[in-house]
């Protein structure tokens, strides 16, 4: 039987429902040759528990779905796992709360070979419930990704739930992911940058776009903010991490968080002050800025490979 093109990878932990969302979007996807594809999906939970599910979606599906249990926790484990299984040339990624519409994975692959990119990153549109309150148009905007209305070769990454990502270009094959982001997440942007640093190629393909749907426990100001604070941290734990490490570039990226902070902060003060409709989106910022400048050890927040908490029941 010959290796399949494309693998399409899902990461996912205990969410059977948006799980069986994402993984029939894949199997419904249209305009490709089901024999050049395979979709792998990675549990990374202390037990098989998405292993039920993914074997009774696997008979829905025309190509071949593989299940990985990956018990290690960490978002880098995860990814890295499945990979270690995939044999597709070509590497898509898909996250467990997003659903793809028919045409997403060929678009994707058009686009890779018109542009000839290592990497191809297409839009992401979230959905939140109208309950969501009066910060909805914030947290849709946090949870979306928007870029160029045309195709076309981009000198920066995205991340990467919808992506495509060409195997040959990775700077390993098996295991590009660092285990130094496995709970504090920013592990494809370290991969990113790599790729960047060693000249790869990066494209956008507005068509190839996906619909998220974040947890409900994530459509608060209380996680994204947080989440904010650490999408700060990158730039600067990303220099720090270099090898060697890039002092210059930390130190700038401090500075630069230290003007944001204030700034925004103040801005985001007096707009809560005065209930403006979008005081989170100057929040936010200024949240991002304070993550440049507190980025070290203590200041890490955890988000991801966290084992559940023991039954009382």
């Amino acid at each position: 039987m010959s290796a399949a093109r494309v693998s399409v990878v899902i990461p996912t932990q205990r969410r059977p429902g948006p799980l069986a969302t994402a993984v029939r979007s894949i199997i419904r996807q249209e305009g490709l040759d089901p024999r050049t594809l395979e979709l792998v999906v990675v549990d990374n939970d202390q037990v098989p528990s998405a292993a039920a599910g993914v074997a009774a979606l696997a008979a829905e599906a025309p190509f071949p779905v593989v299940y990985v249990h990956e018990p290690e926790p960490g978002v880098a484990n995860a990814r890295n796992a499945a990979l270690a299984v995939a044999k597709g040339a070509m590497i898509a990624f898909l996250d467990d709360d997003e659903e793809a519409p028919p045409g997403w994975l060929a678009a994707l692959i058009a686009a890779q070979a018109r542009l000839g990119a290592d990497a191809v990153f297409g839009p992401v549109r979230a959905r939140a419930p109208a309950e969501t309150g009066v910060h909805r148009a914030y947290l849709e905007d946090f949870f979306s990704r928007k870029g160029p209305a045309e195709e076309g070769v981009v000198d920066h990454y995205y991340g990467c739930g919808d992506s495509l990502l060409v195997r040959a270009s990775l700077p390993d094959p098996l295991r590009p992911f660092s285990p130094l982001r496995n709970h504090i997440g920013g592990e494809d942007d370290m991969l990113f940058g790599q790729m960047r640093a060693a000249g790869r190629r990066f494209g956008w393909a507005p068509d190839a776009w996906v619909w998220e749907d974040p947890a409900p426990e994530r459509l608060s100001l209380d996680y994204t903010i947080r989440r904010a604070f650490a999408y700060g941290q990158g730039p600067s734990s990303n220099c720090a991490a270099a090898d060697p490490p890039d002092r210059l570039g930390v130190a700038r990226w401090m500075a630069v968080g230290v003007i944001q902070a204030t700034g925004y902060g103040v801005l985001a003060a007096a707009k809560w002050l005065l209930r403006a409709p979008n005081r989170a989106f100057t929040l936010d910022r200024a949240a991002r800025g304070l993550g440049k400048t507190l980025w070290w050890g203590p200041f890490k927040i955890h988000f991801y490979g966290l084992r559940a908490p023991e039954s009382t029941t």
